[in-house]
């Protein structure tokens, strides 16, 4: 197996960023849900605290990928894939990214703003109270949350779709 992609490969680099960001957004999911229900106390904070981080971990996570991803080919997909499917596979995997900035932004945007104290990159940022912007930057964070699971199982449905009706097994290049 090839360290970097080939025109026809997936590289292990590129493999372990996707199941590296999978299994930190397949956490972060429940985490979330489960937070939002939560009363405030010792128990809130410190699911809070471990939901930031992984948050602001992905968020690394996913500018390495995009950054990665600028230097290194991406294989080419199967000639028998046509072009619409070409666009639909390239945009999913663009909202995909586009969300989960979006998440971690708004999610910043919306503690800062309700008067909390972020940490990044190892410099506390704090800014002047403004509950009206907290609040609509949370409600960017729940959307773009449910836009995320709703593209993770079309991609995850495409997967599916091409294994059953065209046989192709999009899995194998990516594991």
């Amino acid at each position: 197996m090839h360290l970097k992609n080939t025109l026809t490969e997936y590289g292990l680099i590129s493999k372990s960023l996707h199941w590296l960001s999978a299994i930190l957004l397949i956490g972060q999911i429940p985490l979330g849900f489960y937070l939002v229900d939560l009363d405030f106390g010792p128990e809130r904070l410190n699911i809070e605290n471990i939901h930031v981080t992984v948050g602001l971990s992905l968020f690394y996570l996913v500018i390495l990928r995009l950054l990665y991803k600028i230097f290194n080919p991406t294989p080419k997909l199967e000639p028998s894939i046509f072009k619409g499917q070409k666009f639909l596979a390239k945009l999913n995997h663009i909202l995909l990214y586009v969300t989960i900035l979006s998440i971690t932004i708004s999610g910043i945007f919306k503690k800062l703003f309700n008067g909390e104290t972020i940490s990044i990159i190892f410099k506390k940022i704090k800014i002047q109270d403004n509950f009206e912007l907290g609040e609509l930057f949370y409600d960017v964070h729940v959307f773009s949350n449910y836009l995320m699971i709703a593209l993770i199982i079309i991609h995850l449905m495409a997967v599916i779709t091409h294994k059953l009706f065209f046989g192709d097994n999009l899995l194998k290049r990516i594991l």
